[in-house]
């Protein structure tokens, strides 16, 4: 099993495909990737040589941020814009829509589940 930058790729995939596994490796920079360590894109990960899985280890390692080292820095973005109080840092902090999409009736996976009625509630007696 390949395992590099942290991730166990599966074996069963295309190179291209698995490398997509790693936190900040889309299609494109994938195949840029293979390209540049002049690997086949289409060879199994299981037929991996060694030799293939270290010039593609040293090329993400020297010209890309990936998985712990590009999640911190989202982090610490977004930590910033709550602390300087900007919009898009009041938007994080409340759990809202950061891009400026509707509220009124969308946006459930930022707002959660809603939050019906309260249920058990008794009405006063007159």
């Amino acid at each position: 099993m390949a395992r590099i930058a942290g991730i166990d790729l599966p074996r069963q995939k295309q190179i291209w495909v698995g490398l997509m596994y790693i936190h900040g490796i889309g299609r494109t920079r994938s195949l840029e990737i293979l390209s540049k360590a002049d690997v086949p894109e289409t060879t199994p990960i299981k037929d991996l040589t060694e030799d293939e899985a270290s010039r593609i280890r040293k090329v993400i390692q020297d010209e890309y941020r990936v998985e712990g080292d590009l999640r911190k820095e989202v982090a610490q973005n977004i930590r910033r814009l709550m602390e300087i109080g900007c919009y898009r840092g009041f938007r994080h902090r409340r759990g809202l829509p950061v891009r400026g999409q509707r509220t009124h009736t969308n946006a459930r996976t930022r707002k959660g589940p809603r939050r019906g009625a309260v249920a058990g509630k008794k009405k006063a007696k007159k």
